[in-house]
């Protein structure tokens, strides 16, 4: 199946070349997860502070389906 992800801040260089705001097209296996997803992009799930999937926060263990939109956010540390 095929969703279209966007990462944000400091996760952008998992996916090098898009620009800013511009999605990727990524495939995964039926049934995979979010945290599947994380995995594929080498994103440390210590580090993903939020993801959406059609503008809804899910957790980790949220299944993905054909076409879900996903956007990606790491921490975020200032001061």
């Amino acid at each position: 199946m095929k969703v279209k992800v966007r990462l944000f801040a400091s996760f952008k260089k998992h996916l090098p070349g898009l620009a800013l705001g511009e999605s990727a097209e990524i495939v995964l296996e039926p049934g995979a997860t979010i945290m599947t997803l994380w995995e594929q992009l080498g994103l440390p799930d210590d580090e993903v502070k939020i993801s959406f999937v059609n503008g809804i926060s899910r957790e980790g263990d949220f299944i993905l389906s054909e076409d879900d939109d996903i956007g990606i956010f790491p921490l975020i540390g200032g001061g």
